[in-house]
């Protein structure tokens, strides 16, 4: 089941409301599913490999204790943050400015525009730092999509929350 960006997510809490989220894919969601954004978004950080071993250790810390208190939103939350943390630091890596392409693909308005956007991708200009730190949290990311306890409490949100809809 996809995202559902049309929820009001400055008033929904869902540690309370578990019921409202929608896992979707990749980082859908990331930075707006409270309160776990503001517990978990201090943390993420990867501008150096020292720096995103720290951030990444903290981060998989936390979704050690989400699955603990066998809170599956935190814990895929959390995931997410991992996730997003290899991806903005590769393209980071890749990309000095973080840019990857010459113009937003996201701000075009035909699907014409967008597939030509997504050609238009930037130089390439490698920065081993990123890449490095990339790496790391890549390792944290992989670690918290295969825990037995994580891969039950994924099965059963979607088979209370998301299968009915």
């Amino acid at each position: 089941m996809s995202f559902d960006y049309s929820l009001d997510f400055q008033h929904i809490n869902f540690r309370d409301h578990p019921e409202l989220y929608r896992i979707g894919k990749g980082e859908q969601g990331v930075l707006l599913v409270e309160p776990y954004k503001s517990e978990i978004l201090p943390f993420w950080r990867f501008k150096t490999p020292d720096i995103a071993q720290h951030s990444s250790e903290k981060i998989y810390d936390i979704f050690l204790a989400y699955l603990e208190q066998d809170d599956f939103v935190g814990a895929d939350m959390a995931r997410k943050f991992l996730q997003m943390g290899y991806t903005r630091a590769r393209r980071y890596a890749n990309h000095k400015s973080g840019r990857k392409y010459t113009s937003n693909p996201q701000k075009a308005t035909s699907d014409a525009e967008k597939i030509a956007a997504r050609k238009d991708i930037l130089p390439y200009d490698v920065d081993t730092e990123k890449a490095e730190s990339a790496a790391i949290f890549k390792e944290k990311w992989l670690l918290a999509k295969s825990p037995e306890k994580y891969l039950h409490l994924l099965a059963k949100h979607q088979q209370l929350y998301e299968s009915k809809n």
